[in-house]
């Protein structure tokens, strides 16, 4: 028998980034059986319905430091393991499944239940307002370079921790059980995945990418360091070391105290009296 197939997304705003999301999965090979979204301090997200796909909307409380995105994935793959999913893909707001994602991640997952999958991800340029061509996602294939990228119908396996993201990933109810899930101590931007993905090993579950399961990232402005999530990163970064003894985002944290917005004190990192 096929396993049950959830998709579960956690949005505040980006409304149109999940409306093509939704259609994106409705033009798939496989559609999930269940599609959750879980709305952060956003009541303007409804459950809508796209060539028969259904999506449903859970929420959760709000949180006076930041989003809470651990607290939200814990909340919507809670909800979908409850409505009886085998596997659950988490998808980013801002992601577009590529036509084969479900499928290929509901497989993979239901060959190997202790292991987390993860997909190559594009990062993709503004389109010209008419948005993205869905049936022609593979002609924008240009997966992150700082990830690993198999190509499809291959995978990589005992895939390294460090290197987990919550873009796009997989996993069966086994292993969702076994980690506990995200920790909800993270608020805010930062640190939540590298987290999570340190625990994974620490239960006894393994880590690898499936070259089929393929995401597009839709275009959105950034900054570089990340200046706005500034208080969320120091935060973050401080439970990550309490939890594992290091520090997290060494590359942001330093390029932070560049900009003389913080700076390392004995065993801390705190924003400076210029922030």
């Amino acid at each position: 028998m096929s396993p049950r197939v959830a998709v579960v997304t956690i949005a505040h705003g980006r409304h149109a980034h999940l409306a093509a999301q939704h259609r994106s999965l409705a033009a798939g090979d496989r559609r999930p059986d269940d599609y959750v979204v879980v709305a952060m301090d956003d009541p303007g997200i409804r459950s809508c319905c796209v060539e028969d796909l259904r999506s449903r909307v859970v929420r959760v409380p709000t949180d006076p430091r930041g989003l809470p995105l651990a607290r939200a994935r814990n909340r919507g793959v809670r909800a979908a393991l409850d409505a009886g999913a085998d596997v659950v893909v988490c998808l980013d707001v801002d992601c577009l499944a590529g036509p084969g994602l479900v499928a290929s991640y509901a497989e993979r997952v239901d060959a190997r239940p202790t292991t987390v999958w993860q997909g190559p991800v594009t990062y993709l340029q503004p389109h010209d307002g008419d948005g993205y061509p869905l049936d022609r996602l593979g002609e924008l294939d240009d997966p992150h370079p700082a990830r690993p990228a198999p190509v499809p119908g291959e995978v990589e396996l005992d895939a390294a921790p460090e290197l987990f993201w919550s873009l796009s990933f997989a996993l069966s109810r086994t292993a969702w059980e076994r980690s506990g899930g995200f920790c909800p101590e993270y608020v805010g931007y930062g640190a939540e995945d590298t987290d999570f993905g340190r625990t994974l090993v620490a239960r006894g579950l393994t880590l690898a990418w499936d070259g089929a399961a393929r995401a597009y990232h839709q275009h959105h402005a950034v900054s570089r360091p990340p200046v706005e999530h500034l208080d969320d990163i120091l935060r973050n970064a401080a439970t990550y070391h309490r939890r594992w003894g290091e520090w997290p985002m060494t590359g942001w944290l330093e390029e932070f105290e560049r900009l003389g917005i913080a700076a390392r004190r004995g065993e801390r990192w705190v924003r400076t009296a210029t922030a």
